[in-house]
């Protein structure tokens, strides 16, 4: 009897001492990150039979097992992935809406100062102060305008470079869980299998969170204890004992990008956005692709529109000097990138077709082996020709030089370096194109109350090689008129209605009144035209012109889109941060419920496991004695 107290006492103390030492494991690892209380799993051995029934052997320690539950495990991490995208995407987008929401900074002034000197410019055309101020104000606004996208351009920048150390990060952790995996195999081959190491996987659970926080990621747990870890929908990043690695290399669509590749196979495969959904590259990602890449276009989009419809405007009208107005503004081209792994040797080129027309958005050309396929990036559409060049959006298409292989694709950037490339070529105050190049009077001796009401030149430039060329037209009666002069054919007997315009040699000319027969107006080169103003007007007309959108906006409408468009983004995307980020707590908080480590609770363990650890140690004292008087009894 005394042997087995003494076996049932040294198992009560081994018990107490695995519950003290757990319990102090768990205390230690309070602020662990990642840590899963632990607890001794205990059971009682076979019992012995003898002739009084069956009694006990003590107690013996199964195992010490992590309170842990994979559901809330996954659902807590999984919120904390989409948290760590909304942060990181919402604190993007209030860079960018600091950015170009400054009331000072932003665009808005700069084009209003800009229409505001063409304005003076139109009131004092001959003024050398006016035509300085609208010099340095279009400096300005071209300096603007670089100076924004400079910015957007060092965020994508930015963007680059941080993609590059999340892929950096997500491999690490991608490595480190391979290693896990390995030991915990190896750990848990100890002893048949039957014993967790929970310390090793606690520390590859911390590490699928530090994963996930960096892009979305599954795990997927294998029989044999190891995990399984896949990104992109699919791609395997680690397979047991083997870490596969993200890339990041220059994007073969559009080489200003870096974009994101799997290495599991023999071919990489690219990841996009949508593939990389969740966690801190994923946000990256879609913050560069869309947001940055959206607004950076419409700026440009902006900039080219108001470039070439200046450029037009001011080529049709005469300078100081008499000579004709040059381009005022430098017009960017859109950009073509052919992708890197086409096989053919086509060569695409677009043009600027129409300024009102473009779209902030990027286009990709697929050759499908019997069509040109085209999609605008922004919305899906898709357009389809059998042949080219067409013109899409205002910009046309055409195969420069080449031969496309089926499969082929081009990328255009329509408006992508307009604002980059926006400049002022009109530098000197005397080349300001403030009047035009023609003149309409009346002669002093016509009868009829007919004036002239208005003269413009006809766009778009260049300008009729006739234009200057003097025109003689006389009504014969007051519904029919002659022309003379070079370039009009000189027809006679022509009909008139009263307000009709008269049109010839790229000009139009409308008379108000009614004209009698012998009335004569003269069309002709405006020699000495130092006061006029006419095309200076019509400069500054286009400040109220809808010349962007196909017609549907002004250049102040459209930068205020812009701004409303990030604003509300970023509006939408803070509230969205605030909920994902109450979710995640909410999950933290139920894996915590369950595997977070209570000091109270953890306080009345070591109080319990002490007065155990007391107690078997009196029954072994007890076990002892009675040995002890069994010795003296025998030696009597």
């Amino acid at each position: 009897m005394a042997t087995s107290i003494f076996g049932i006492a040294t198992s009560g103390i081994a018990a107490a001492r695995a519950g003290l030492a757990t319990t102090a494991h768990n205390v230690a690892n309070v602020n662990t990150e990642g840590f899963s209380r632990q607890h001794v799993v205990q059971t009682t051995p076979v019992p012995a039979y003898s002739g009084a029934g069956y009694l006990g052997a003590g107690v013996a320690v199964q195992t010490v097992r992590r309170a842990w539950n994979e559901l809330l495990a996954t659902q807590a991490r999984a919120a904390e992935s989409r948290a760590t995208a909304a942060a990181e995407l919402a604190a993007r987008l209030r860079t960018l809406d600091d950015l170009v929401a400054d009331p000072q900074a932003g665009l808005a002034p700069a084009l209003q100062a800009f229409f505001g000197g063409l304005n003076e410019l139109a009131a004092h055309p001959a003024d050398s102060a006016a035509r300085h101020a609208l010099v340095a104000r279009a400096e300005a606004l071209a300096a603007r305008l670089r100076g924004l996208d400079a910015r957007m351009t060092e965020l994508r920048a930015r963007a680059n470079r941080q993609i590059e150390e999340s892929v950096a990060e997500v491999n690490a952790a991608a490595a480190r869980i391979a290693e896990l995996n390995r030991r915990i195999l190896e750990a848990a081959s100890v002893g048949a299998r039957t014993q967790p190491p929970n310390d090793l996987l606690d520390e590859r659970d911390r590490l699928l969170r530090a994963l996930a926080r960096e892009v979305g990621a599954t795990a997927v747990a294998q029989s044999d204890g190891s995990l399984n870890v896949f990104v992109g929908g699919g791609g395997a990043l680690v397979v047991g004992a083997n870490a596969y690695r993200l890339a990041a290399r220059p994007d073969p669509e559009w080489p200003q990008n870096v974009a994101v590749v799997l290495e599991a196979g023999a071919v990489p495969v690219a990841l996009r956005a949508a593939d990389l959904a969740g966690g801190r590259l994923g946000a990256i990602v879609e913050f560069r692709d869309t947001d940055l890449a959206g607004a950076r276009a419409a700026l440009g989009r902006i900039a080219i529109a108001l470039a070439a419809q200046v450029n037009d405007r001011h080529r049709l009208g005469q300078d100081l000097d008499g000579a004709p107005g040059a381009a005022f503004f430098a017009v960017a081209a859109p950009q073509v990138a052919a992708r890197a792994t086409n096989a053919g040797d086509a060569e695409l080129s677009a043009t600027l077709a129409d300024a009102s027309a473009l779209r902030a958005s990027a286009y990709r050309v697929l050759w499908d082996g019997a069509a040109w396929q085209v999609e605008r990036l922004a919305d899906g559409t898709r357009w389809s020709f059998a042949t080219l060049p067409q013109t899409v959006d205002g910009v046309t298409l055409a195969l420069a030089a080449g031969t496309p292989a089926a499969g082929d694709s081009f990328r255009i950037e329509p408006t992508a370096a307009g604002a980059a490339e926006f400049a002022l070529l009109v530098r000197e105050p005397r080349r300001i194109a403030a009047a035009l190049p023609i003149r309409a009077a009346s002669a002093p001796a016509n009868a009829g109350s007919a004036t002239v009401a208005a003269l413009a030149v006809d766009g778009p430039p260049p300008p009729d090689p006739n234009l200057a060329q003097t025109v003689t037209i006389t009504f014969t009666g007051p519904n029919t008129f002659d022309v003379s002069g070079v370039g009009t054919g000189d027809p006679s007997g022509l009909a008139y209605t009263s307000g009709a315009p008269i049109r010839f040699n790229g000009w139009t000319l409308a008379i108000a009144g009614a004209p009698a027969a012998g009335d004569v107006f003269v069309v002709e080169a405006n020699a000495g035209g130092i006061g006029d103003n006419r095309n200076a007007l019509a400069l500054a007309a286009l400040q109220s012109a809808r010349g962007i959108e196909a017609g549907a906006a002004t250049y102040g409408e459209a930068w205020s889109a812009l701004v409303g468009a990030v604003g509300s983004r970023a509006r939408e995307l803070q509230v969205n941060e605030e909920a994902l980020g109450r979710l995640a707590a909410h999950a933290e908080a139920d894996r915590q419920t369950l595997s977070g480590v209570n000091l109270d609770e953890e306080a009345a363990n070591l109080l319990r496991y002490q007065q155990a650890w007391q107690a078997s140690a009196k029954a072994l004292a007890v076990a002892e004695a009675l040995f002890a008087t069994l010795l003296e009894l025998g030696g009597r």
